[in-house]
């Protein structure tokens, strides 16, 4: 009889990145170079992968599980899909299940013609108007917020598709940033505080929206602009036209796409994240004194923080910890010996570095606090005289509901302990977060209440810009579920 594979997955405890959209408007390769764009944006989500082409009469779609690298070859799919537009999704789910109908671009016919969806980020009204639909009749086939977006353009009685948009988003709730194609119009869409990131480029003739500029580097695009915050732009004939249906709001950008989300190189408000994250390393060494021997990074979100501490301290630093690049997400049929590695198998300690040393161990954020406290153990175990934990952002007390996938406020480890008590818990001689004061001066900001908070802080300081209209009990959901998972189809 042959054994069934069992699959495990590695427990991660780092916040994960939400999605990531692209779109690109006539050009004979648009489907390669959505391909591309996603590829760039890899780390926003690795779940699934899908691409929507329109060739002129016909639509086409593509969806995958897995990486884009290992679905979207020429041989394999992109001469399935023809056409000069294309719009594309990397999928992290935040809310549904892994299913193979959840992995977007969504694709629907309407009366008006056919229409793709991406969707990056979460709505906070999703269950009650999904809830009024089903009512009315509507049926749903997914178990993403992102079909109530499809189908509240679908319901709309304007004779435009960017009317239909227009009539969609002033019904939604939440943060999201969107790129829609219909026929030959491409259209980008950002929530009124511009909570989740949508960019705007241009290769030669053709206009490209994604959610990162590393996404327009890959396909030698030039970056234009933000898509700036409840502003619609609608692309046709070539032109951009920008709609600005919304009342005005300050901006108010999700502070994470700075600490931890956005890839290095990409540049977010003028800097690329790699230069804020050097920053809020700085700041965090302004704001205390101590005596060390090294700083390390726990690679690689911690990388441009640790290095900005150690300059601004002047301590030598170092990679103490190296990481395993080639872990995959699961393993196949692991003994109880292997599973019990846990964090060892992406990280190891780099012993001839760290031995009798006094260390500053520095990352980027603090979630549950378990990968940090057997860090901490390996460095002691690899004979480290002292290590210090040094966190390059605020203590996270409050959950997410605007498209990053987060624990409950019961797991967060800040919301319920003392740093003393984390400190404890974790084993380190001490423990340090950057200040909400440090990290709005890292950023440029004089202070956080300067005549408004500048950034979605609400991890931090439970501020939260949009109201969460969906929530059911901190204990009951980490994310605004819909429906059950149901089965991987």
């Amino acid at each position: 009889m042959k054994m069934l594979k069992k699959k495990f997955q590695i427990y991660d405890p780092k916040l994960k990145e939400e999605c990531a959209v692209f779109g690109i408007s006539d050009n004979s390769d648009a489907s390669t170079l959505a391909a591309l764009g996603l590829h760039a944006l890899q780390h926003r989500g690795q779940e699934g992968c899908g691409i929507v082409s329109f060739d002129g009469k016909k639509y086409h779609s593509e969806k995958r599980f897995g990486l884009v690298g290992d679905n979207f070859s020429k041989e394999k799919v992109i001469k399935t899909l023809p056409g000069r537009f294309a719009i594309g999704h990397n999928r992290y789910s935040t809310t549904g299940g892994t299913t193979l109908r959840n992995i977007q671009p969504f694709f629907a016919d309407t009366n008006a013609g056919g229409i793709g969806v991406s969707h990056n980020g979460n709505l906070t009204n999703a269950i009650k108007l999904r809830t009024k639909m089903v009512e009315e009749g509507s049926i749903f086939y997914t178990t993403s917020d992102t079909e109530t977006i499809v189908k509240l353009i679908a319901r709309s009685k304007r004779s435009k598709t960017v009317d239909r948009v227009i009539d969609a988003l002033f019904q939604i709730q939440g943060g999201y940033a969107l790129v829609v194609l219909t026929q030959n119009i491409l259209i980008g869409a950002r929530d009124p505080f511009g909570i989740r990131p949508l960019v705007i480029g241009k290769l030669k003739s053709s206009y490209v929206l994604a959610s990162e500029t590393c996404a327009l580097d890959i396909i030698g695009a030039k970056y234009i602009r933000d898509v700036e915050n409840g502003e619609i732009v609608c692309i046709e004939d070539g032109k951009l036209q920008s709609i600005k249906p919304f009342p005005q709001k300050k901006i108010r950008p999700c502070v994470f796409e700075y600490i931890y989300f956005s890839r290095p190189d990409s540049i977010l408000n003028g800097k690329t994240a790699y230069e804020y994250r050097k920053n809020f390393g700085a700041e965090l060494a302004k704001e205390e004194k101590i005596d060390a021997d090294l700083v390390v990074p726990v690679p690689d979100s911690g990388n441009a923080a640790a290095l900005g501490y150690a300059q601004q301290k002047k301590i030598n630093f170092d990679l103490g910890l190296i990481r395993n690049h080639y872990v995959g997400r699961t393993f196949i049929e692991p003994s109880q010996k292997i599973r019990s590695l846990g964090v060892k198998l992406k990280l190891n300690a780099n012993h001839s570095v760290i031995k009798d040393k006094k260390i500053i161990l520095v990352d980027d954020s603090l979630v549950r606090g378990t990968t940090s406290s057997k860090i901490v153990k390996m460095l002691y175990d690899a004979g480290a005289k002292e290590v210090h934990l040094r966190i390059a952002s605020p203590e996270i007390k409050f959950p997410d509901f605007y498209g990053v996938d987060m624990p409950t406020k019961k797991e967060l480890l800040a919301a319920n302990k003392s740093v003393e008590e984390i400190r404890e818990i974790i084993s380190a001689r001490s423990l340090r977060f950057l200040s909400i004061d440090g990290l709005y001066k890292a950023m440029g900001f004089e202070n956080r209440n300067d005549n408004y908070p500048q950034l979605t802080d609400h991890y931090f300081t439970g501020d939260y810009p949009v109201k969460i209209i969906d929530e059911l009990g901190e204990d009951k959901v980490t994310q605004l579920s819909l429906l059950s998972t149901g089965s991987n189809n």
